[in-house]
């Protein structure tokens, strides 16, 4: 047993995972590379966001197929066991598993780094072929050849994890890239004693430009294919079983179900089915707690990493995006070789890999409160993105005038706004209109839940706010364009917009502060803005 070839590294890593409350069994995901390992010198590369469950795949193929452990008490209790054919393949296999995040002491050379992999890798090779004759300074492609040739049975799984990782680091030059690129090539591409390559990462392989290294891989996105699709995050169904456990396991629970779907779901398979980030998931369950768990280098700055350079393309995408709207972009092949963002498409492409936006039917939008929170965390912060950053500033301002019923101080923000030459405020339509109204509440986001376009009584709010203090202020927002703000107010009532915060029939009101109706409207001949807040009667009276 070697360090690189058939470890048990694996084996232990994710016989951990399956005995943890939260597991998600996804073995399954194993049929589909039956096929694979039976035809021999396939080759399949599978992207997804940090934290979506790639290293535990990685570890769960290594640990099935490996011949270095049994691994019958993990896998007697999956559900691949119920497939016929599973002890066919099952710890049958010599596999090569490399973690590719794992550097030598003190790096700061690529040399160093991928000597230490490829010296580990050929230490391994001698001590399981002891009778073939390696020479001291041959390419461990070079080894595994003359290994084939001795032994012609000896062929390999190789399963590399964060196969792009090196690409991240502060030390690697673009020739770098380039050599790296080429020893996986020289040590993959059309040699025989490759059964099957799995690698996964984040970034996909450049197989789209010319003369890729890399080009025999088969690539598996989230939004490319549906293969595979179901085996990275968790779907609605899994989610399900995850809560049901919660609720089993945790006393006082904190946590609801719906609040995992407001928080961390919102990404979505190539055919549209929902997923929800698996990290935040469980770690949510597991502390008995909804907050942010997936972002870990502050509040906001590997967002803004990918638009500060191009901030004139994004700002107003960004402030419709905060506002809940998707908008169009067209996502290109974002790639480990063309990591350099300097369009529109290419910062969207590249942030929809990273997980930071989600991409469907041709749109880009936020997929959670999770990252609405780093967004809306951005905007506050960062002068650059100019009236979008000003128009956030204004928040707490305005949250406060709103509840206050002071009118003429919204109607100032407003007008502040509006002067600013603001894009977006040529209010076309009530769409750019619910984005700066978005953005001038966006303070309110720390107090409320707030939701958009939401089904209400016998219509849709234009906005509605349920404080997470059940005994604070409610706030219905009705919007309109050449129409009064007392028409807002009317509509909110005639609907009955108020009976949102009503509980369950027989129950007491779940909130049981004021209801607050607030009308925002702009005539667009005179270019102005009027608002009008009007306090409702309770909602056990009002419903």
């Amino acid at each position: 047993m070697g360090i690189y070839l058939n470890g048990t590294t694996a084996y232990t890593l994710y016989k951990s995972e399956t005995v943890k409350p939260y597991f998600i069994d996804k073995t399954l995901m194993l049929e589909q590379l039956f096929p694979l390992v039976n035809e021999g010198n396939n080759y399949i590369c599978i992207t997804r966001p940090r934290r979506f469950g790639k290293t535990v795949t990685a570890n769960m193929i290594a640990a099935f197929f490996s011949k270095a452990k049994n691994a019958e008490d993990i896998f007697d209790k999956c559900k691949i066991s119920a497939n016929p054919i599973c002890t066919k393949y099952q710890n049958q296999y010599s596999v090569i598993h490399i973690s590719f995040n794992d550097l030598p002491k003190r790096c700061t050379s690529y040399e160093k780094y991928i000597d230490r992999i490829e010296n580990r890798l050929i230490k391994d090779l001698r001590l399981e072929y002891p009778d073939v004759e390696i020479s001291e300074d041959e390419a461990v492609w070079d080894v595994l050849n003359e290994i084939y040739a001795y032994d012609i049975n000896a062929r390999f799984i190789f399963v590399f994890d964060e196969w792009d990782f090196i690409f991240h680091q502060d030390f690697i030059t673009e020739q770098d890239k380039k050599d790296y690129l080429l020893f996986l090539r020289n040590l993959l591409k059309d040699r025989p004693y490759v059964l099957l390559a799995y690698i996964t990462g984040i970034l996909p392989i450049a197989k789209y430009s010319s003369g890729s290294e890399l080009n025999m891989f088969m690539e598996y996105t989230m939004i490319s294919e549906e293969k595979f699709s179901d085996a990275f995050g968790f779907t609605d169904s899994e989610t399900d079983e995850l809560y049901k456990r919660y609720e089993k396991n945790t006393k006082h629970k904190n946590v609801s179900r719906e609040g995992l779907r407001i928080w961390y779901n919102g990404y979505h398979t190539f055919r549209g089915e929902s997923v929800y980030n698996p990290r935040s998931v469980v770690f949510a369950l597991t502390n008995n707690n909804l907050a942010s768990y997936w972002t870990s280098s502050g509040p906001y700055d590997e967002i803004y990493y990918y638009i500060e350079h191009n901030i004139d393309d994004v700002r107003d995408d960004l402030a419709l995006m905060v506002s809940g709207e998707a908008v169009p972009a067209k996502i290109q092949e974002y790639a480990a070789t063309s990591m350099k963002l300097t369009t529109r498409d290419e910062i969207f492409s590249a942030m929809v890999v990273y997980g930071f936006l989600n991409f469907e039917n041709g749109k880009v939008s936020i997929p959670n409160k999770e990252l609405m929170d780093k967004f809306a965390a951005m905007l506050q912060k960062e002068p650059s993105l100019g009236y979008v950053y000003r128009l956030a500033h204004e928040s707490e301002r305005m949250l406060y005038a709103t509840l206050h019923g002071d009118t003429k101080t919204m109607n100032e923000i407003l007008e502040y706004v509006h002067n600013t030459e603001i894009p977006l405020l040529s209010y076309n339509y009530e769409t750019e209109l619910s984005a700066i109204v978005n953005l001038i509440y966006l303070a309110a986001r720390d107090l409320y839940q707030v939701e958009r376009e939401e089904k209400a009584g016998i219509g849709y709010v234009d906005f509605i706010f349920y404080p997470y203090d059940k005994t604070a202020d409610c706030l219905i927002l009705e919007l309109k364009v050449d129409h009064t703000p007392e028409e807002a107010i009317k509509q909110i009532i005639e609907k009955k917009y108020a009976m949102k915060f009503q509980g369950k029939i027989g129950q007491k009101p779940l909130y049981t502060g004021r209801i607050l109706a607030v009308g925002i409207s702009y005539d667009k001949k005179n270019k102005v803005h009027a608002c009008k807040v009007q306090e409702l009667k309770k909602v056990s009276k009002f419903c």
